[in-house]
């Protein structure tokens, strides 16, 4: 990662026609943790469906989620799942946490061209976020797990299906995304690639899939306030 930027320049994205920005631990910071809800629900409806304790249940969901890219992945290849009521008992959080950022807004809406939600979660999850954020109205579509006939990021034919379907020029874009691994397959096709890292990384509490590595080539720029990132470049 000797390439890899901490700070933007207005000139380094002149040409970004199309934003592509994760969801959860990028739109809003790691701190919040907001996810940590979706995981408890996870963790029950795997404990349910199969009966079993919530350590062996949360040690399978970690296990699908490495495998196949979401949890959802895995209880529907090996358990034959309903996806959309894993995605209705998953997201059914509690949003206080979350608070208008008008900054953020005003940044996101400054950026020319077209700003997609691109995620692994349900577009209801999306907006629900987006909207408390209020930053929902500055995007110009949502591409969600169900849009990716449930097959997750990093999958290549997903993010192929995402181009395909808003006619995006890789070559003039740019991806936001907290999870390494998730950059791979857009800096291969030409974009720009953004990780979202928790603020004090070196003491913040994630797992280690999270963390970036020596080897992360496929990382162009690595930031802790996506709100200042943004508003270098306009």
């Amino acid at each position: 990662m000797s390439q890899t930027k901490t700070l933007s320049e207005p000139t380094d994205f002149s040409d970004i026609r199309d934003w592509v920005f994760d969801l959860d631990n990028t739109l809003y910071p790691h701190h919040v943790d907001l996810f940590a809800q979706i995981d408890k629900n996870m963790t029950a409806y795997v404990s349910a469906l199969l009966q079993m304790e919530r350590e062996d249940a949360r040690k399978l969901q970690k296990q699908y989620y490495l495998e196949h890219g979401t949890t959802l992945q895995g209880l529907m290849i090996h358990h034959g799942i309903d996806p959309n009521d894993f995605l209705e008992k998953a997201h059914a959080i509690d949003y206080s946490a979350l608070t208008p950022q008008p900054e953020l807004a005003a940044a996101i809406k400054a950026l020319p061209g077209r700003k997609f939600i691109f995620t692994n979660g349900s577009v209801k999850h999306a907006e629900a976020t987006a909207g408390a954020l209020g930053i929902l109205d500055n995007f110009d579509g949502i591409f969600d797990i169900v849009a990716a006939d449930f097959v997750p990021k990093p999958a290549g034919s997903t993010y192929d299906k995402f181009m395909s379907l808003n006619r995006v020029d890789t070559k003039r874009a740019a991806m936001f995304e907290d999870l390494p691994r998730n950059l791979t397959v857009p800096k291969a096709l030409g974009m720009k690639t953004v990780l979202l890292v928790p603020r004090n990384l070196e003491t913040a509490i994630v797992e280690w899939w999270e963390r970036t590595t020596g080897e992360d080539d496929h990382i162009d720029y690595v930031t802790d306030d996506l709100t200042t990132f943004l508003k270098a470049l306009v």
